[in-house]
């Protein structure tokens, strides 16, 4: 076994033993020849932990913030044309679907690295604050691959203190 010093760590002789399989200072070094494997044309199959199922819509990121008067929604939609998404809000519950085509090359026999969702999204959003639903009160926009939908915040009335007779 390698000899330590006093605060428990190898010596500079004592670790490259170890690391050559050496019992002891004495023991000889034995350089042993390692036959070279023939390389692989293919690269071995690798669990990347993504699960390839067309059957389950992809998530949409999105961030949520809010001003004075208004609740804002942006979502990165990149590559999505207006016509591919839907949005609809019910009980303060935003949902934004849609398609994102365009991913698929009818030459590919094999695929190297596929990071890319492709088909389709959906997300629904319980938002934080109550707010307007009418047409007039919420606009969406796509500009440069970000949907922004803006809604007017609804105003709550004040609490007023009811006296106890």
């Amino acid at each position: 076994m390698a000899s330590t010093n006093s605060d428990d760590l190898l010596l500079d002789e004592d670790l490259a033993a170890a690391f050559k399989g050496l019992d002891d200072e004495t023991s000889p070094v034995v350089d042993e020849e390692v036959p070279q494997e023939e390389e692989s044309v293919e690269a071995p199959e690798v669990d990347d932990g993504w699960d390839n199922t067309d059957d389950v819509p992809g998530q949409l990121a999105v961030d949520v913030y809010e001003t004075a008067d208004k609740l804002v929604v942006k979502a990165r939609t990149a590559g999505i044309q207006k016509s591919d998404l839907d949005v609809s809000i019910s009980d303060n519950i935003l949902t934004i679907s849609g398609v994102l085509s365009g991913g698929e090359d009818e030459q590919t026999t094999r695929w190297h690295i596929q990071e890319c969702y492709w088909g389709e999204f959906s997300r629904s959003i319980a938002l934080p604050v109550p707010v307007r639903q009418d047409e007039n009160s919420v606009k969406a926009e796509l500009k440069d691959g970000v949907l922004t939908i803006t809604f007017e915040k609804e105003k709550i009335e004040t609490t007023t203190k009811i006296p106890v007779m």
